[in-house]
């Protein structure tokens, strides 16, 4: 929890806040953060080391002014503009795939991805809830709930005193506490979004619902009323484009009924409908104010307010808006709360993308929510309505699911928050959801490869296609050497979209694309796609992502050594948690030709793969040459599960063959890289190839999390596995920033990092999270604690980066790449905890064969 002092002390023994969850972070609306950090920049790296090499900085620049002045389209890692760190940032609202709107802690509507895999970071200062109270026919309090104090909107009474709030995040909800001075009234809104696992159709849904729990403790009524104003739009040059307006609705279903306001933007791509809506029951009154002017003082909306607690409520459309004008529009919900009583208002707001193209413009693409409420574009008042009357079973299953983690008093407090609330990149990911026509046909998909995998069709009918960002700040899809870790999160709690994203990795690996490419780092051209190779990514938002994959224009990954290995690692882990038998069977023929493929990378036949001493692997900037830790872990992981797989399948052959380059590779990978304590970085014997990896056993990781780490399992020894994870702990941990930072990427043995790279020297947050599983499987757990909570701290106390925990950062000064895809690894630590759980209680039995009955 960071740090509020006191007043954090006060509320957390304070029985006031209604129904706050026992865990998450929590601040006071007052605090301030320790610690403000930049991003790379001109003479930090790697922008100095890109500096070093003037053809690289020259054609990345070229590239760059091409891109970006030229095309007018955004770089898919923007090297020259990154984005500033802000420390606002809350829990996102919105399911999956839908779009995403983000509140700030303070209560800000400051964050928006509806535009796919596009962000706007605008504070749309309008989008405000507003406070009410009146006793015996007088208002007696007015007040926007907001600490801010803008130039806008003059006529609000703003500046709510931060020391009297509070907000709590455990994704996917969150709580904001007002103590209303002098008032004895308390308000809390809790604000949940549809992320439930297993869920595939509440969870796509583009909504937010918020709960205001009012408690008054004085001694006579009082008349609440909450108003929640919106600006139609993101805050963007759009909501000055003209042709925008709004229009009242009511909604009666079921003998429910919601009213509000709906607000049409009408862009000429990607056009939307915001809905403000409130749910009417007995006791409750619904009011709006259809069109008000955000850009003026507001005088007119906050007096008919102030007036008699409620809005005019006039009929028909509004106008709509000239070039130039912005429009907004207003909500309220009012009820009276008896002497010493409770009371609660439901609002939600609700935003209709139904139908996206991304930057080609070339294809047309449905939301998955489309497939259970149309995509005509019409759907917001019914979605509204369904969203009021359906969230409160909605939290009785996250409740559910989150319950036995947070009453588990075993598990730290820091680690309950940040196992939910790195969730929040599922949503906040730029992710896209997105719904299959009934008639596709495979052809259509990604060519003739998809012919080949009989389940593709009724696997993605079905769940739709799914996709996220690597990070924010780096704009490509489905990144797969990253994905890698982040995939526990998806196949521990929505299994059928990781199924569906490797079916469409699947294709890919069958097809190939044969037009030439630069690459930006080593000047040279090569294709953009190899056959039976798994791709990097799976394409830019900002072109037409599954039709062009390899957004990623750096380095030729068709040589990378990790990325096939990571694929058939993950067919077998996902085969080994879903028992999914009819997609382990499609995997079966593109697992064998990404390992033929990789095959090559065995220069002299000793059952082991060679890097090629260049970055040729997820560690891009840091150089490998010869036999290494973390590329031959890998492969040797990858070949124990092919031996697996060929056993569950019958393919004796095939289990012969990998059971004979096994043999070889692990005797290899001990002679090359063991040196008694640890494995070495890599074999070439250069000034750091002695360097401690903190991710050398990632192999094991995979191995361990799919219960092939035991006996006559194991390919790693048990000790060397133990001996290198207790020095990393040592060494990469405790011997860095006095072991309060996590664990950093590369240390050399006398205990200070390896700056070879700056890719050695930073912490990657997904990895220390991965680091922590493989420590928790191996019994080491309070090292694996230790080393993760480090991360945590940091990030999320130290240097406010609350739901946008980045990449990486350095010991001191700088951060990398914001909001980023590899810390839903933490997920990894989950299943590392569940699992031992399970051999503590009762030893696995073996597993049948769904295969041979």
């Amino acid at each position: 929890m960071a740090d509020a002092g006191p007043l954090m002390q006060c509320y957390e023994g304070s029985a006031r806040g209604r129904g706050v969850a026992a865990a998450g972070w929590r601040l006071c609306l007052a605090h301030r953060f320790p610690e403000q950090r930049q991003p790379y920049g001109a003479g930090d790296v790697p922008f100095r080391d890109i500096l070093r090499h003037v053809g690289l900085a020259l054609r990345y620049f070229r590239w760059w002014y091409k891109k970006t002045r030229i095309e007018k389209k955004s770089a898919f890692i923007d090297l020259l503009c990154a984005v500033p760190l802000q420390q606002i940032y809350g829990c996102p609202l919105g399911g999956i795939g839908g779009g995403t709107i983000t509140r700030g802690w303070r209560g800000e509507f400051c964050r928006w991805q509806l535009n796919p895999g596009k962000y706007h970071y605008e504070t749309v200062i309008a989008n405000q809830f507003t406070v009410c109270l009146r006793r015996k026919g007088q208002t007696v309090y007015q007040q926007v709930l907001s600490v801010e104090k803008p130039n806008a909107l003059q006529g609000w009474n703003w500046g709510f005193c931060g020391r009297y709030a509070f907000y709590h995040a455990l994704y996917p909800r969150a709580w904001t506490v007002y103590e209303l001075p002098g008032q004895n009234v308390v308000l809390t809104c809790r604000q949940v979004s549809p992320v439930i696992p297993h869920d595939y159709k509440d969870s796509s849904l583009p909504v937010g619902v918020f709960i205001w729990e009012v408690e008054n403790s004085s001694e006579e009524p009082v008349d609440v009323s909450i108003m929640f104003t919106l600006q139609n739009g993101m805050g963007t040059k759009w909501d000055r484009s003209g042709g925008h307006w709004n229009e009242p609705f009511t909604l009666q279903d079921g003998g429910e009924r919601v009213s509000g306001v709906l607000l049409y933007h009408c862009m000429p791509v990607n056009p939307f409908t915001f809905a403000v809506a409130a749910r009417e029951k007995a006791g409750t009154v619904i009011t709006h104010l259809t069109a008000f002017d955000p850009a003026g003082s507001g005088r007119d909306v906050w007096q008919d307010l102030l007036q008699d607690g409620k809005l005019e409520s006039p009929t028909g459309k509004s106008k709509q808006t000239q070039k130039g004008e912005v429009t907004a529009a207003a909500v309220c919900a009012s009820c009276t709360v008896p002497a010493r009583g409770h009371g609660t208002l439901e609002l939600a707001l609700v935003w209709d993308m139904p139908c996206i193209h991304f930057g080609s413009k070339e294809r047309l693409h449905h939301r998955r929510y489309t497939r259970f409420f149309g995509s005509n574009g019409d759907a917001a008042p019914v979605l509204s309505h369904y969203a009021l009357t359906h969230y409160k079973e909605w939290e009785k299953k996250i409740e559910a699911w989150q319950k036995p983690i947070l009453e588990d008093s075993q598990l730290p407090s820091w680690y309950k928050s940040a196992l939910f609330n790195e969730l929040y990149f599922m949503t906040d990911g730029g992710t896209v959801w997105l719904d299959l026509p009934p008639d596709c046909i495979p052809q259509e998909l990604q060519g003739p490869g998809a012919a080949e995998l009989s389940n593709l069709l009724p696997v993605l009918r079905e769940y739709g296609r799914f996709a996220y960002l690597e990070g924010q700040e780096y704009r490509m899809y489905n990144t797969y050497d990253v994905h890698f870790y982040a995939s526990f999160a998806l196949v521990m709690l929505w299994p059928k979209l990781q199924i569906s994203l490797q079916y469409d990795i699947a294709v890919t690996v069958l097809n190939e694309d044969v037009q030439p490419r630069q690459y930006l780092v080593c000047g040279k051209a090569g294709q953009v796609k190899l056959k039976n190779v798994v791709p990097h990514d799976i394409g830019d938002p900002d072109d037409e992502p599954w039709q062009r994959v390899n957004a990623y224009e750096m380095h030729d990954t068709g040589n990378w050594k990790d990325l096939n290995l990571k694929f058939v690692l993950q067919v077998y882990r996902d085969y080994y948690l879903t028992h999914d038998a009819l997609y382990l069977q499609d995997m079966w023929s593109v697992c064998q030709a990404v390992m033929e493929s990789e095959l090559k990378f065995d220069t002299d036949n000793d059952g082991l793969i060679e890097n090629g001493g260049t970055a040729d692997q997820t560690y891009d900037a840091w150089v490998v040459n010869g036999a290494s830790a973390y590329c031959g872990g890998l492969w040797l992981a990858a070949v124990r599960m092919m031996c697996e797989m060929a056993e569950v399948l019958g393919d004796t052959e095939t289990r012969q063959k990998y059971g004979a380059i096994l043999q070889k590779g692990k005797e290899s990978f001990e002679r090359l890289l063991w040196n008694g304590k640890y494995y070495n970085y890599d074999s070439s014997g250069s000034s750091t190839s002695s360097s401690i990896m903190s991710d050398q056993c990632a192999g094991q990781w995979f191995l361990g999390a799919c219960g092939l780490d035991q006996k006559e399992l194991e390919v790693f020894p048990k000790s060397y596995i133990v001996s290198a994870l207790k020095t990393i702990f040592e060494k990469n941990v405790m011997s860095f920033a006095g072991g309060t930072m996590g664990a950093v990427n590369g240390m050399r043995p006398a205990g200070v990092p390896d700056t070879s790279s700056v890719q050695s020297s930073e912490v990657w947050v997904g990895v220390v999270y991965a680091l922590a599983a493989t420590m928790i499987q191996e019994g080491l757990v309070q090292e694996g604690f230790h080393t993760a909570e480090g991360c945590y701290r940091t990030v999320w106390e130290h240097l406010g980066m609350a739901f946008q925990t980045p990449e990486a950062y350095c010991e001191k000064k700088i951060y990398r790449s914001l909001a980023y895809m590899r810390p839903l690894s933490i997920w990894s630590m989950q299943l590392a905890l569940e699992n031992k759980a399970r051999q503590v209680s009762s030893p696995m039995p073996p597993q049948k064969n769904p295969l041979h009955p």
